[in-house]
C-alpha cells in the first residue's frame, strides 16, 4: 500500500527534521481536498482535484491511492466525470493515511 522506498527517498532529500513537516503539510492539504470531495464533488473540478491528490500521493509513496486518482483524472479528462466512484478513492486515501502514519511511527521508510 505504501512505497517505503519512495518515503525513504523523500526523507533523504528533505532531511530528517523537515520530513515531519512535509508529512504534516501533505496531510493538511490533502484533508482539505478530501473533505471537499466528501461534501460535494463537483464534476467540473473533479479531474483537477484528483490530479492534485495524485501528485501529493506519489510524493509520499501512496501508490494505490495515486493510481485510483489517475484513473479518475483520466475519466474526467474524457468527459466522463459522472462515472468516477469517489467513495472508493476516499476510502483508499483513509486506509493509506493510516498505514503511512503507523509505518512512520514504527520506523518504516528510514
Amino acid at each position: 500500500m505504501i512505497d517505503w522506498t519512495k518515503v525513504k527517498t523523500l526523507r533523504d532529500e528533505v532531511g530528517e527534521e523537515d520530513f515531519a513537516e512535509v508529512v504534516e503539510i501533505f496531510l493538511e492539504e490533502v484533508a482539505e481536498m478530501i473533505d471537499r470531495l466528501h461534501v460535494s464533488p463537483a464534476p467540473e473540478t473533479l479531474g483537477a482535484d484528483l490530479h492534485a491528490l495524485k501528485g501529493s500521493a506519489l510524493n509520499l509513496g501512496l501508490t494505490p491511492f495515486a493510481n485510483m486518482c489517475q484513473s479518475g483524472e483520466t475519466r474526467a479528462a474524457q468527459g466522463r466525470a459522472e462515472e468516477i466512484a469517489v467513495i472508493p478513492i476516499l476510502d483508499c486515501y483513509e486506509e493509506s493515511r493510516l498505514v503511512l502514519l503507523a509505518g512512520l511511527e514504527n520506523g518504516l521508510g528510514r
